[in-house]
């Protein structure tokens, strides 16, 4: 089921009430969804590769507790932030700036940065060993399945 963008996000706790939580695409929701926005934002950063790294690991280690808790929420939330880590850090590594399109709307011309390039990296390998994780995929097939 997509995500619902209809809800009332500002008055919902999804720890109170994940059923009315959904997974959606990639990382959608990322910076809607409560409590957990207010818990990881703060630790998302990218700049540096030795930034990125203390920030994965942070979020990564959430991700952990949340887990330990059995919180899917949580768990799905680190997810998105990790992701986020990495699709904005290759945005980044690809143009100046962040920026893909110029004023006119045309794509500018790539130009790679090699420390945003790590920062990616290593926001990817968190990534992928969340993306991975058995119980992560056991709860979340649970959850779609019983609330969308």
């Amino acid at each position: 089921m997509a995500f619902d963008y209809s809800l009332d996000f500002d008055h919902i706790d999804f720890r109170k009430d994940p059923e009315k939580y959904r997974v959606g695409r990639g990382e959608q929701g990322v910076l809607l969804v409560e409590p957990y926005k207010s818990e990881i934002l703060p630790h998302w950063r990218f700049k540096t590769p030795d930034i990125a790294r203390e920030s994965s690991e942070k979020i990564y280690s959430m991700f952990l507790e949340y887990k330990e808790k059995n919180d899917f929420v949580g768990m799905d939330m680190a997810r998105k932030f990790l992701q986020m880590g990495y699709t904005r850090a290759r945005r980044y590594t690809n143009y100046k700036g962040g920026r893909k399109y110029n004023k006119e709307g045309k794509i500018n011309e790539r130009n790679i940065d090699e420390e945003k390039a790590q920062s990616a990296a290593i926001f990817q390998t968190k990534w992928k060993a969340v993306r991975e994780d058995q119980e992560y995929l056991k709860l979340k097939k649970e959850h779609q399945k019983k609330y969308g």
